[in-house]
């Protein structure tokens, strides 16, 4: 036995301690480094119309995370300001909402997405003391030709309804950029 056994249970711990602090520090080291941020790319649109008696500012951020060449999805906001002032139609329309995009790139140059939107419509009409206020949903289908960050195409709302006064035809032409 030793003549100071309280040193050699001290001693146990103290090793002990160490090793497995160093072993974590160094386990820790060679971990791959988290590239969520490096996948995720931020873009979005600004509209601005303005002409006798109409005005439509648009603003619409939006994120997507790239999980491979192929496949990414993301989000978005969207709100929007129009107001008509013409002698046979005026109306004030506050849009706003979000949306769930996905995106695939089957072949090199070609794009091809999917964007459900859901968007809470508040239109006046100051003329006869109206007011509409309703919820939008959307579900676009769209290709395009993708090159770099930006990718121009068509898209086309499959729940289209002419009588939802938010968009007038089913198919819209976009420009879409991502840095």
């Amino acid at each position: 036995m030793s003549k100071y056994p309280c040193l050699r249970i001290n001693f146990k711990f103290i090793f002990t301690f160490f090793a497995t602090a160093f072993s974590v520090v160094v386990f820790a080291q060679q971990q791959p480094k988290n590239d969520f941020w490096q996948n995720v790319q931020f873009g979005g649109g600004f509209g601005l119309s303005v002409g006798s008696g109409f005005t439509n500012v648009s603003v619409a951020p939006s994120a997507i995370y790239k999980f491979n060449d192929v496949f990414a999805a993301g989000v978005g906001l969207q709100g929007s300001y129009i107001e008509v002032d013409d002698r046979d139609v005026n109306y004030i329309s506050y849009v706003y909402g979000g949306s769930l995009i996905g995106l695939v790139n089957p072949i090199e140059k070609i794009q091809l997405s999917a964007e459900l939107e859901q968007l809470r419509v508040n239109q006046e009409f100051p003329d006869i003391n109206g007011k509409n206020n309703f919820w939008n949903t959307a579900l676009y289908l769209g290709a395009g030709y993708y090159t770099g960050n930006v990718t121009i195409g068509v898209r086309y709302n499959v729940l289209f309804n002419k009588n939802d006064l938010v968009y007038s035809e089913a198919f819209m032409p976009f420009i879409r950029v991502y840095f």
